[in-house]
């Protein structure tokens, strides 16, 4: 078995993509004016339209109403990441911090609510599981 993306149901699309992408550096590939894929070597994020959600079954899904989901990216320098999100992020939940298990962590989150871990490994123990 592969995990093969995440998804986020949105209400707005255009504007979820248009976060991601900005604040990625990843170009979305659009495969419907209701879905797209930021992909990525290891993963891909799915962002969706709350429209699909009849489609999957009788409330299956719910925009803006994720607080259990953390969507963590891997980054070369979470300072610069954090200079540069000054811009785009609207919330962010902390400024670069060393975490306990190795990580320099950025957590923001993005126009929708999703909790998002920009972070960088700073030990051995956390350059040793990427």
């Amino acid at each position: 078995m592969q995990l093969a993306a995440t998804r986020i149901i949105t209400d707005d699309v255009d504007a979820l993509i248009a976060f991601y992408e900005t604040a990625t550096g990843i170009t979305a590939v659009r495969l419907h004016p209701m879905f797209a894929e930021l992909r990525t070597t290891s993963g891909t994020l799915a962002i969706a339209s709350s429209a699909t959600v009849p489609l999957l079954g009788d409330n299956a899904a719910e925009a803006r109403a994720n607080r259990s989901i953390t969507l963590d990216f891997l980054v070369n320098d979470v300072d610069a990441t954090y200079l540069a999100l000054q811009g785009v992020v609207g919330i962010f939940v902390n400024e670069p911090t060393d975490m306990p298990w190795g990580n320099r962590s950025l957590l923001v989150r993005d126009p929708d609510g999703t909790l998002i871990n920009f972070f960088t490994p700073i030990t051995d123990a956390g350059r040793d599981r990427f």
